[in-house]
């Protein structure tokens, strides 16, 4: 298929009938039938493990389904491959980026193609590419490096070498996790305009409820690997949508109390340390965070988050400043952190806050090990300490006998979260606290936290999520090249100009 034939063709519909996949005697997909029409801009939901991966696999040819038909256009059609996906018109844009970063715009468009010549004629790709660009909504820079293009600038790319392969149904897999939201809603709004003027059909996988609300036309859920539910996005409200999703009405955190916020727990002063790449500095100034109260730090990745994290925990050296918790000074030894009641869920806390050869029972009673005796010697008595913690926090597993590194992603998180809650907790500090997890295990988690602000704990959350800070945090700031860059009560922060600010605009 040729470019200028692709560019005239009407946005294709797509449905599957009865689409089935078995993985041995396991399901992961079944009988689900969804229709998405022409020129609209599908949502498609659902929890991890819920099938959303294996339907897209199955409708791009990546899998082959056991069962059920596809349609394109109204026809049914085999889709063995990729390429037969290319073929019908079908495209996908994968979460995280397939663009050869040495390589400028031009290059990335013209390699993907399928008949791209071995020597290639830049004076007439580049005009044709100019042309191109002049038939689209957005453009971009089409000499500059990859590598060196903003997030925003390289997810339009992706969507824009699709459309220049000419597929004119795209698949989006959570297309605005690394972006702000003023850049996420500049790309969603490019993509639902294109889809009004029937250029393009789009299946979108997203977990954020705003962006369903603004952007989509219609919904379906999915779960367990079955259709749960669906319907016209206008319709439906969140607290549906997440009811389809888990099959029980979602966690929420507790309304905000409304108390003012106690003496400081946390105060960071003057410090300084370097980041991960050794050539720039993160320097924050003054940070404090109160009891009672949830301080949300937001973010793009890698502008200094995780190196405050680290400063703060001793596992950064410090070239400057001072950190006191409680008042007095604070080195992150083990002793200072049970004598102040310090308490920290990091990032992936199966890799940086568990043994994952060892039992759950035991990483959940790891803080019994600090209070001496032999109790780490009896197995018996850690169970025991371990069993009330394993049911309160929901933790589900075989047995607490097993390896954590057995236990899901949202489990291990109710796991830390069980022994960092437990006791007396007066200073919690989170760090992207529900990246990766399912809707269902991000609520609950959400709604713990806030109960232990609500419990008088001084939290620090910090979340390139920028919905779960207004979600739960007091007061909101914006790190930005390693510096505090915006502050303001949640109550009245201003989501665009936090976009902004976390995008390095002032």
């Amino acid at each position: 298929m040729t470019l200028a034939a692709a560019t005239q063709l009407g946005a294709p519909g797509l449905e599957t009938v009865g689409l089935t996949m078995r993985f041995g005697a396991f399901t992961a997909l079944e009988d689900v039938s969804l229709r998405v029409a022409p020129g609209t801009v599908h949502a498609l939901l659902g929890e991890n493990g819920a099938g959303k991966s294996t339907l897209v696999k199955c409708v791009m040819g990546v899998q082959r389904p056991s069962a059920g038909q596809i349609m394109v256009g109204g026809r049914e059609v085999e889709i063995g491959s990729p390429r037969d996906a290319h073929a019908l018109g079908l495209g996908m844009v994968y979460q995280h980026f397939t663009l050869v970063p040495s390589l400028n715009a031009a290059e990335n468009l013209v390699i993907a193609r399928a008949d791209a010549p071995s020597v290639i004629d830049w004076g007439k790709e580049r005009e044709a590419l100019e042309a191109f660009m002049d038939r689209m909504p957005f453009r971009a820079p089409l000499e500059t490096p990859v590598g060196r293009l903003a997030a925003g600038e390289r997810q339009r790319l992706e969507i824009l070498k699709q459309l220049y392969l000419g597929r004119r149904f795209l698949i989006l897999d959570e297309p605005t996790s690394v972006l702000t939201q003023a850049e996420a809603d500049e790309a969603l709004g490019y993509i639902r305009a294109l889809a009004a003027e029937g250029r393009i059909t789009v299946l979108m996988i997203t977990h954020k409820f705003r962006e369903v609300d603004a952007f989509c036309d219609e919904v379906t859920v999915l779960r367990r690997g079955r259709h749960a539910g669906g319907g016209r996005a206008a319709d439906l409200s969140h607290e549906a949508m997440a009811e389809m999703m888990i099959g029980a009405p979602p966690a929420r955190p507790p309304a905000r109390t409304g108390r003012t916020p106690g003496a400081a727990a946390l105060s960071v002063e003057g410090v300084r340390a370097r980041d991960r790449s050794g050539l720039k500095s993160i320097d924050i100034s003054a940070l404090e965070v109160r009891a009672g109260e949830i301080v949300g730090i937001a973010g793009i990745s890698g502008n200094g988050q995780m190196e405050l994290v680290e400063a703060l925990a001793g596992q950064r050296p410090k070239e400057a400043g001072r950190v006191a918790v409680m008042g007095a000074p604070f080195g992150a030894t083990r002793g200072e952190a049970s004598a102040h009641g310090v308490r920290w869920l990091p990032e992936e806390p199966l890799r940086n806050a568990c043994a994952p050869g060892m039992s759950v029972a035991e990483n959940v009673a790891f803080r019994a090990f600090d209070e001496g005796g032999r109790f780490w010697l009896s197995p018996s008595r850690l169970r025991r300490a371990a069993e009330p913690l394993v049911k309160a926090f929901n933790v589900k597993c075989a047995s607490i006998d097993a390896p954590i590194s057995t236990l899901s992603g949202g489990n291990v998180q109710r796991a830390a979260l069980a022994r960092e809650l437990t006791g007396d907790v007066r200073l919690l500090i989170c760090a992207n606290p529900c990246f990766g997890l399912d809707f269902g295990a991000a609520g609950e988690i959400r709604a713990r936290i806030a109960a232990a602000r609500d419990a008088g704990a001084a939290v620090l959350l910090i979340s390139e999520d920028l919905d779960e800070i207004l979600d739960l945090a007091d007061r909101v700031l914006v790190m930005s090249e390693g510096r505090i860059a915006y502050e303001a009560a949640a109550a009245a922060a201003d989501r665009a100009e936090i976009g902004r600010r976390m995008a390095g605009k002032h």
